[in-house]
């Protein structure tokens, strides 16, 4: 007696096929997107009324600082600073976009920390909204500071020009 071989339609062949060819194309799409790190924007400016000026905050608009001494790869804030500094990370390989140029650097404890002008940014931790500077001009081993992109030059007032002289000489 012949042996039957039962054979699966040719649409569910198809079917299979493209599935296996999906998950390939998905899986080097997201291989190249690891490799590559990608992008991610963390900042954007925002009008700060206790400040009066424009500064850079976390995408939810908090307000974002650095501290004067922390500079050319020194950490100042490490340890039980963390606790009250909150570092704006991003994982390792992606690029930080925000309205300024940002960089990255690598923390003492790991992770990748964004920077502004070669400063580490950080969150402070008695901001509790969108808008708060509470942070601004804390002294303790250095000055905290917001981090405030280039302000638009004030335009000046036109100055009044001079009457003519008369011309008739009275």
């Amino acid at each position: 007696m012949p042996q039957s071989t039962t054979l699966r339609p040719p649409s569910t062949r198809i079917r299979t096929v493209g599935f296996v060819l999906l998950a390939l194309a998905l899986v080097v799409a997201a291989s190249a997107l690891a490799e590559s790190g990608g992008s991610k924007r963390v900042a954007k400016e925002a009008a700060n009324a206790t400040l009066g000026k424009t500064v850079l905050t976390t995408t939810g608009g908090r307000t974002l600082y650095s501290l004067s001494v922390e500079k050319s790869g020194k950490f100042i804030c490490t340890g039980s600073c963390l606790s009250v500094w909150h570092p704006l990370t991003v994982p390792v390989g992606v690029k930080p976009t925000g309205p300024v140029k940002l960089g990255t650097i690598k923390r003492p404890e790991g992770g990748t920390q964004v920077t502004y002008k070669g400063r580490p940014l950080y969150r402070f931790g008695s901001d509790t909204k969108a808008g708060d500077a509470n942070g601004e001009g804390i002294k303790d081993v250095g000055t905290w500071h917001a981090a405030t992109p280039p302000q638009p030059k004030a335009e000046s007032a036109p100055q009044p020009q001079p009457s003519p002289e008369n011309p008739y000489g009275y």
